[in-house]
């Protein structure tokens, strides 16, 4: 099948396949990145289950006495990153879930860091009524 151009010469209507197969593979491999980007992460399960543990040592480390900011933090963070995973967030939960383990980090170091400080005052404590013993019996 033949038509005229806007020259006036005649232009077969026939497209080669050699011409149409680059643009075949361009649209295959522009849907194929097209769903790739769609595809979501996988969930993040690790990374909340760590948090929830790292939630629980803090709270097993008296956190809750010594440091109750950072411990309610890590346990709104681990709230929120458990809602953004059911609701097919994961890249939210994920984000979430390792800001809640980090949190929980800290109110545990900060709350081992209080049982210490008082444990050394209390050492002092005693070193010092030894002391006036001492000075009391010579």
């Amino acid at each position: 099948m033949t038509r005229n151009n806007p020259s006036g010469h005649d232009v077969s209507m026939n497209t080669s396949f050699a011409y149409i197969r680059p643009l075949l593979r361009c649209a295959v491999l522009a849907s194929a990145l097209a769903l790739a980007a769609c595809a979501s992460t996988p969930p993040p399960t690790e990374e909340l289950a760590a948090a929830q543990l790292s939630v629980a040592r803090a709270g097993d480390a008296d956190a809750d006495q010594y440091a109750p900011q950072d411990l309610q933090q890590a346990r709104r963070a681990l709230e929120q990153a458990q809602a953004a995973m059911a609701n097919q967030r994961s890249d939210e939960a994920r984000t979430l879930a390792l800001s809640a383990s980090a949190l929980a980090d800290l109110a545990h170091a900060r709350a081992r860091q209080a049982a210490t400080d008082s444990e050394l005052a209390a050492r002092r404590a005693e070193i010092t009524d030894l002391r006036q013993q001492l000075r009391v019996e010579e």
